[in-house]
């Protein structure tokens, strides 16, 4: 970690929130009422930085485990003066459970989650059967998922479990999806391109309960 990344959670752990018990009001501790977004697993908070710049109405929720990644988002948002960002560090399945109410999500965004690419791993994976339907549940009706890998087969195994979440319809007519404009190419990206990678795009929205109007 670098001497300005521990001066930023210093300066700044009032940004960074324990995980509670159960859902707290957003709108006091972002001090107003917009929509709420949250990006799962930020690494360097580039992408999440850009979506504060870009949509500063919105309350933005960054979750995320690596202390060096969350000092340099905060290094960004206070050069960058993104007052609503605000940082969760733990467990993305813990925080959906335990932080977040039913449909209180306008959109998440999970880029480049980790694919555990062994079999004996798979388990391993973010995008599970159940972690889907919590999503789902979590998302306002019509509210956004958006995913991105470089992994052709986690990009197989993301689809068939989010297309069989009944609480989740696919947004891309072929199944993947052309790259989100909201999406920046990230260093990381651009060099897997000069490598020869791929990416694919998932796109899904939160649809009512079967009798839900």
């Amino acid at each position: 970690m670098t001497r300005g990344q521990h001066r930023a959670l210093a300066e700044h752990e009032q940004w960074i929130l324990s995980l509670p018990d159960s859902p707290p009001d957003w709108s006091e501790i972002f001090g107003r009422d917009a929509p709420l977004g949250i990006e799962i697993g930020f690494g360097m908070g580039h992408a999440l930085l850009e979506w504060a710049r870009k949509q500063p109405d919105w309350n933005l929720l960054g979750i995320e485990v690596y202390q060096p990644g969350i000092g340099a988002l905060l290094l960004g948002a206070q050069r960058d003066s993104c007052s609503g960002l605000r940082v969760v560090e733990a467990e993305a399945a813990a925080v959906f459970e335990q932080a977040l109410a039913a449909a209180s999500v306008d959109e998440v965004r999970i880029f480049f989650p980790d694919p555990w690419p062994k079999k004996r791993h798979h388990k391993r994976r973010l995008i599970q059967p159940e972690f889907a339907g919590l999503l789902a549940s979590r998302l306002k009706p019509g509210g956004r998922l958006l995913l991105a890998t470089d992994w052709q087969p986690y990009a197989q195994w993301m689809l068939e479990v989010l297309s069989a979440e009944p609480g989740l319809a696919n947004l891309a007519p072929e199944d993947y999806a052309p790259r989100a404009q909201e999406r920046i190419v990230t260093r990381f990206e651009a060099r897997g391109a000069r490598l020869g990678h791929e990416v694919w795009d998932l796109a899904f929205t939160a649809v009512p309960a079967s009798g839900e109007s």
